[in-house]
């Protein structure tokens, strides 16, 4: 190495060199003193996008949003309370298996546990949460030989068969403005094989196959449930309903997908009479409590296909348990199984055909509704967009009354099911995609991540923001607090209203606004380019009244 390079510098440009490599096209910073060396370093590469944010826990959940199709962003930021504003987004990613490089910057040994300013305890920061830990000391030239292989450690342990965070911690002494010298050759030899998932064998298979065998079953897919056609062959060889969370990708499949699950499950009739033999489950948990409830009251043999090998069983009752790829084990099982009963997945279609008349009857004739909005800016996405919804209210609506056009990817931060950096997320997914992005999201998550609106007018990305605003918590109305305790206890400890003026919030961040009073205005919103704003005001007392109404008039169809 150049006698007058800085070795710092030269051991972050092969870092970044080497993810580059690998595929990442995106990095994330926050501002800071100490982790001027990467940022400085991300800078100067013009193959790389390089995003900043001034808020740490934006900068994070950007990137977050970034690594949802598949290829992990690098977030950086400087030593200190910065680096714990990461937690929020690692969490999530860790519980939701999204790819992630995450950079703290840090004081060197000799400034720790001195009382050093902007020094806190940076070792395994976040715990469990990330796939991997590594904190290499000063970056000293005579470990260079040794960089690259930490890079495509870090890559291959964020990408690998359970995706996930990784966490560097990184420190460096100053002069912190030092220029990168050659960087240390890449060996041929070195190559990141990502895991890919386990392959079931074909006896296993045959086996499995014999237990499922029985006539009557039904398809839970979830995120990341695998290929539409592996699940489709599936739900065609056995005449088994698909029963398809808004993010699954799936509700598009006629004659086979159930979009409704949740209102048509509760007609105590039609659940009690149509419970299954075998349900097969498929990637991540539903967002529906009412489907989740009655999964968990079957006496059923349960078997979960997750191409992740973290556990996820909350009520207990999964007996078999695949880490494959979904699709392909669908395919696979498709090939062994036929259809025994006709009537049962004819039965399952004519209630998905009720409740979606139902719910559109209710709704036709209603004033701008919560159920409404959501129903119609679904309806809205074209094919190639994106539509992010924020935990709460606006992802339970989506999937209660959403029916997902072939082509839209739906995203929601459900691993910590969190109502935090949901705007950030938005941001990420858009960046990443340059595709039309949508976001729907209440008005306390607004103002939860409302650091993120800081330049998003400057970020030349298409994003529409819809935001429904009950002042307030508005599913703690839906909850037993709500009957339960005074209403001035209640306002005080749940509905917790704000009072701020979200149009006035949009214009001070220069984003153009406007108040939606009709369903028309809503799609009119959601269909426009460019980064704007639509509101929608709601009352949260009225809102139950609607939910309550709709979901009695899909039951009154059914029986």
């Amino acid at each position: 190495m150049d006698q007058r390079a800085d070795p710092a510098a030269t051991f972050c440009a092969t870092l970044i060199d080497e993810w580059i490599h690998n595929g990442v096209t995106h990095a994330v910073i926050a501002p800071g003193s100490r982790s001027t060396v990467m940022a400085l370093a991300l800078a100067q590469r013009t193959d790389l996008h390089l995003h900043v944010f001034h808020d740490e826990r934006s900068a994070a959940f950007a990137a977050l949003g970034i690594g949802q199709l598949g290829i992990p962003a690098v977030v950086v930021c400087t030593s200190g309370t910065a680096a714990a504003h990461f937690h929020a987004a690692v969490i999530e990613a860790h519980l939701s298996a999204v790819p992630l490089i995450v950079c703290t910057t840090d004081r060197p040994p000799e400034l720790r546990d001195v009382g050093a300013p902007q020094t806190i305890d940076q070792t395994k920061l976040f715990g469990s949460a990330v796939r991997w830990f590594h904190d290499p000391g000063v970056a000293d030239a005579s470990a260079s030989a040794a960089w690259r292989s930490l890079a495509a450690h870090a890559y291959g342990a964020a990408t690998g068969g359970w995706p996930g965070p990784v966490h560097l911690n990184l420190p460096f002494r100053e002069p912190l403005l030092g220029v990168a010298g050659d960087l240390p050759g890449r060996s041929s030899l070195m190559a990141v094989t990502i895991n890919s998932n386990t392959v079931v064998s074909p006896y296993a298979i045959a086996w499995l196959a014999t237990r499922v065998s029985t006539g009557r079953g039904v398809i839970v897919a979830g995120r990341n449930c695998g290929s539409p056609d592996g699940v489709l062959a599936l739900a065609a060889s056995t005449g088994w309903p698909v029963l398809a969370d808004a993010r699954s990708g799936l509700r598009h499949l006629d004659g086979v997908a159930i979009s409704a699950a949740d209102a048509i499950l509760r007609s105590a009739d039609f659940s009690s009479a149509h419970r299954p033999d075998v349900v097969i489950r498929l990637g991540q948990p539903p967002v529906s409590k009412v489907l989740n409830q009655w999964l968990a009251a079957l006496d059923a043999y349960q078997i979960h296909v997750t191409p992740v090998p973290n556990w996820t069983d909350p009520d207990g009752v999964v007996a078999h348990r695949i880490v494959a790829e979904p699709g392909s084990v669908c395919t696979a099982l498709a090939a062994h199984l036929s259809c025994a009963d006709e009537a049962w997945l004819a039965d399952w279609v004519d209630a998905e055909q009720l409740a979606q008349t139902a719910i559109d009857a209710s709704l036709a004739n209603a004033a701008l509704t919560e159920p409404g909005v959501a129903r119609a800016v679904v309806a809205a996405m074209r094919p190639g967009s994106h539509l992010v919804v924020s935990s709460s209210m606006p992802i339970r609506d989506v999937e209660w009354f959403g029916v997902v056009p072939n082509g839209v990817t739906v995203h929601c931060n459900r691993g910590a099911n969190g109502i935090d950096g949901v705007i950030a997320t938005a941001i990420g997914v858009s960046l990443a995609t340059r595709a039309p992005t949508t976001l729907l999201i209440g008005d306390v998550a607004f103002l939860h991540d409302s650091s993120s609106l800081i330049g998003l007018v400057h970020r030349g990305i298409d994003l529409r923001i819809i935001v429904i605003d009950n002042d307030g918590g508005g599913i703690f109305s839906f909850l037993p607090q709500a009957a339960a305790l005074a209403p001035d206890r209640f306002e005080q400890l749940f509905g917790t209203p704000h009072g701020v003026n979200l149009l006035a919030l949009s214009a001070a961040h220069a984003i153009p606004a406007v108040q939606a009073t009709s369903i028309a205005d809503v799609v009119a919103a959601a269909s426009a380019t460019g980064t704007h704003l639509a509101l929608v005001r709601s009352d949260r007392t009225a809102n139950v009244a609607v939910h309550a109404a709709v979901n009695a008039a899909v039951v009154a169809a059914i029986e």
